[in-house]
């Protein structure tokens, strides 16, 4: 099985780490969205993301500061590199060398730059929701940009480790970015609810993080089978069986 799930806006390229890394595949795809992100000012990028003056100044120089080298000094592993609430949970650097080659290969990242990213693939500082509006050639936005390549990539990384489960957690805006038909791929969705004012719901930052913890749990356990993914219990959480279908997996805590 590979689990998916989004990246982060919040980044750290300042901790250093020392592991192995390999290179993105799709960086001709990324640069060629660079070229596009340079023509843009900062007002531009401003509007384009919905982002503050402060935020696209900022971006603006990444995108002109981003380089063509295959290894620049800059850049980090991705699964380093993003520090938002999935990887909160995710707590990567805690990982062991074995656990690090284990993601490489039942592990992906989707990313609006990027497109499909392994663990240790060096990145750069950037910022590209795949949600943006951003007109690359022909292409209308990202989604019509990626969808076709990353469903053929996801589709040998699947073959490559051995079956065709995808446990998808990642956000509904990433997803979308892959063509599930031409993947034909067995997806399993995850939903993770909390108790909170008497019911059960899904709460954002928990859910977040959550998808971390399973992607964790993934990570550390190794499992091959959807039954086995029934287990996950990391910080109370437990497994729905009432709410649960064939291709859902519903997790409660509280």
């Amino acid at each position: 099985m590979i689990a998916i799930v989004s990246p982060a806006k919040t980044l750290d390229f300042e901790t250093e780490y020392s592991h192995e890394h390999t290179l993105p595949r799709f960086q001709k795809e990324a640069l060629e969205l660079i070229d596009e992100l340079k023509k843009r000012s900062e007002e531009d990028i401003s509007t384009l993301m919905s982002i503050s003056d402060k935020l696209a100044e900022l971006n603006v120089e990444r995108y002109h500061n981003f380089t063509k080298k295959k290894d620049p000094a800059h850049a980090k592993q991705a699964v380093f590199a993003f520090q938002g609430d999935v990887y909160q949970g995710l707590q990567a650097e805690t990982f062991s060398q074995e656990e690090l080659e284990y993601s490489q290969q039942h592990f992906r990242i989707l990313s609006g730059l990027y497109g499909l990213i392994r663990p240790l693939d060096l990145i750069q500082p950037y910022r590209l929701e795949m949600g943006t509006r951003l007109k690359v050639s022909e292409h209308a936005n990202l989604y019509e940009f990626w969808q076709d390549k990353i469903a053929k990539q996801l589709k040998k990384d699947l073959k490559a480790q051995g079956d065709n489960l995808l446990i998808n957690l990642a956000s509904n805006e990433y997803f979308k970015s892959v063509d599930t038909k031409q993947l034909k791929a067995r997806i399993i969705d995850v939903d993770f609810k909390d108790h909170k004012n008497g019911e059960y719901k899904i709460i954002s930052f928990y859910a977040k993080k959550a998808r971390g913890l399973m992607s964790r749990f993934i990570i550390k356990n190794q499992p091959t089978t959807v039954e086995e993914l029934k287990a996950f219990d990391y910080e109370g959480y437990y497994f729905d069986e009432k709410n649960s279908t064939e291709d859902l997996l519903a997790f409660k805590r509280g």
